[in-house]
C-alpha cells in the first residue's frame, strides 16, 4: 500500500512577484528548489500565512540566487507581494519507507536565500 507523506517544505518564504499573464505555476529560485529537493514540474501546495488561503500548482525554476518566489496566472490572485508562504511537496511511499523517511525543511532568510 502507498501512502502520501510530507516530502519537503520551504518554510516562510516571501512572495516577491505575481504575474497574472503567465500560465499557472510558481516560480522558485533554483537554489531553493535544490535545497528543498523540489523538481521542475513537481506539484506543490502553497499555504499563505498572511490570509490562510491554500492552493496547488506546479514549479518552474527561477534564476539561481535571485530569491524569486513568483505566483503566476490564476495563482497570482491568491497571494500578494510581501505575503509569507509555506511551499509543501508530498510523495507516495510504501508504509515501511515512509516510517524511515525524514522530510526536508528549508528556512530561507528575508530575501528567500539560504545562508
Amino acid at each position: 500500500m502507498l501512502i502520501q507523506v510530507h516530502k519537503s517544505k520551504i518554510h516562510r518564504a516571501t512572495i516577491t512577484q505575481a504575474n497574472l499573464n503567465y500560465v499557472r505555476s510558481i516560480t522558485i529560485d533554483e537554489e531553493l528548489m535544490e535545497q528543498a529537493n523540489l523538481l521542475e514540474g513537481e506539484k506543490v501546495q502553497i499555504g499563505n500565512n498572511s490570509d490562510g488561503k491554500r492552493l496547488e500548482t506546479y514549479i518552474i525554476p527561477g534564476e539561481r540566487k535571485s530569491g524569486v518566489i513568483c505566483l503566476n496566472g490564476t495563482a497570482a490572485r491568491k497571494c500578494e507581494v510581501g505575503d509569507i508562504v509555506i511551499i509543501i511537496s508530498y510523495a507516495f511511499m510504501q508504509i515501511d519507507d515512509a516510517k524511515k523517511y525524514k522530510a526536508i525543511t528549508v528556512f530561507p532568510d528575508e530575501n528567500n536565500l539560504i545562508s
